[in-house]
Formats: structure tokens, C-alpha cells, sequence
């Protein structure tokens, strides 16, 4: 059955190469902020059942096993690894980074949106946004920071604070908060460091940073990726030495095919 071989083992390439995908994808966000990393995740496709276990022999006795050929592999799933990322301080008043659980909540018209990245600005009429040349994503409870502002004082757990010209007392411009899911793996993965909410995530529950199960704030810092490099070369050997090894077992068919082409009688 070598044919069956070469379909087999072409199984095994074709998900390789998925998983290589995935690999470039983390190697080529290890700078991206607040960026988390995938995995690719495999499964066994179904068997050719050749004798199912249990069947009766001549005597009647049960056989304790049976006789059956797996047909390859594919892939089941990516999973994202939402581990928390090294914080790099930056000293930029406006960078926010989470430390913990949680993602900062942006809206547009296009509807909301969750982000780990904390590059904000402020925009022409005051508002907190995401530092993003594409869109105009505004933070989600919205924070207003007056044009005479001199200093914005951001606490662990998200009250939004600023001080004015000629005035010590800080003025408290809003609360921000953090929206945690049930299964963080389930939200969808758009580009531009946002993710949407889908069926599989379940509703956004939004709290205060620092509550419980929720992260706190560190201004002035921002979270880098969570991408190990070392781990993703190694992933990336032993993905290529599989790939290598499910070539050789095409070429071993195709050998054993073209020996039984070549068949000659005497």
C-alpha cells in the first residue's frame, strides 16, 4: 500500500507547513506590543480499520486488539499563549501597560474592540486613543484630557488623573477599565493588535484594574511580546527536521513503487 503512503505522509507536509506559518508569524511579531504568541496544535485523522478489536477467533475467544492504519495527520487548532510580556519602560506619560489579565477596550463605527497594546495618544478634541495611523480607535469608557493640561497621573488601578497650569491639585478625568473573558482563546485575532469578541469568548466583563482577577496598570511602559526566541528557533529545527523526515517517507514509496514497476519475469 505505498500509494497510501505518499498520501500519508503528504498529510504530514501540508500541516508542518502550518505550523512553520505560525512560527514566521511569532518570529515576525517579536516586536510588535503586547503581541501573543500561537501554537499550532495537531490531531490523527480517522484509521483504515483492517480487523476491529474484539472480533471472535475460530474458538470463539475475544482478540485483545485489532489491526488498523492511520491515515495521517492535520491540524487541529491554533491556540494563543496569553502569558504576560516583559514591561518595557518608555517614560512616555501615555504608554499604559497591563501587568496581569485584562485588554483595554477601543470603539470606532465599525463597533468594539480589544487591544493589549497600550501606545495611546490623545487626539484633536482631548480623547484617549490607540497610537494607530490607520483608525481612530477611541478608548472604551472614553477619557477627555483638557488642552491645558501640563500632567497626567495614571494609578494602577485606572483612575485617570491631570494637573492644570498654576494649579498643584490634580482633577480626575475618568476611570479606565479592563475587559477580561472566560476563554481569552476564543477571540478573534484582526491585525492592528486588536481582537473582537466572538461566540467562543464569551461577553466582555468589564472592572476596575486591580480587582480581583483583573490586572493592574504601570504608566509610562508598555508591554512587550511575550515571543521566547530561543524556544521559537527550536520549533522551528524540529519542524523542519519532521518536515524532512515526511519527504523521505514520500521517497521511500515512490522507491517501492517503481521497484514493483519494474518487475520482470524470467
Amino acid at each position: 500500500m505505498s500509494v497510501q503512503t505518499l498520501y500519508t505522509a503528504a498529510t504530514g507536509m501540508e500541516a508542518l507547513e502550518t505550523k512553520l506559518d505560525v512560527i514566521a508569524n511569532n518570529m515576525a511579531n517579536i516586536n510588535t506590543t503586547g503581541f501573543k504568541k500561537d501554537r499550532a496544535n495537531f490531531e490523527d485523522l480517522f484509521y483504515r480499520q483492517m480487523r476491529l478489536p474484539g472480533t471472535l477467533d475460530a474458538d470463539g475467544n475475544l482478540s485483545s486488539t485489532g489491526i488498523e492504519v492511520g491515515l495521517g495527520t492535520r491540524v487541529s487548532s491554533t491556540q494563543s499563549n496569553h502569558g504576560q510580556g516583559a514591561i518595557q519602560t518608555t517614560e512616555n506619560p501615555l504608554d499604559i501597560a497591563i501587568e496581569g489579565d485584562g485588554f483595554f477596550q477601543v470603539t470606532t463605527s465599525g463597533g468594539q474592540f480589544y487591544s493589549r497594546a497600550g501606545n495611546f495618544g490623545i487626539n484633536a478634541t482631548g480623547d484617549l486613543v490607540l497610537g494607530s495611523a490607520h483608525r481612530g480607535w477611541v478608548l472604551d469608557p472614553g477619557i477627555n484630557i483638557p488642552q491645558e493640561a501640563t500632567d497626567v497621573v495614571i494609578g494602577s488601578d485606572g483612575q485617570v488623573q491631570f494637573r492644570t497650569s498654576g494649579q498643584d491639585q490634580l482633577q480626575i478625568a475618568g476611570q479606565i477599565q479592563l475587559a477580561t473573558f472566560i476563554n481569552p482563546d476564543g477571540l478573534l485575532k484582526l491585525g492592528d493588535n486588536l481582537y473582537q469578541a466572538t461566540d467562543a469568548s464569551g461577553t466582555a466583563n468589564l472592572d476596575n484594574p486591580g480587582n480581583p482577577g483583573v490586572g493592574v496598570l504601570a504608566q509610562g511602559a508598555l508591554e512587550a511580546s511575550n515571543v521566547e526566541p530561543v524556544q521559537e528557533l527550536i520549533d522551528l529545527i524540529t519542524t523542519q527536521r519532521a518536515f524532512e523526515l515526511n519527504s523521505q517517507v514520500v521517497q521511500a514509496g515512490d522507491q517501492i513503487m517503481q521497484v514493483a514497476a519494474n518487475l520482470r519475469r524470467g
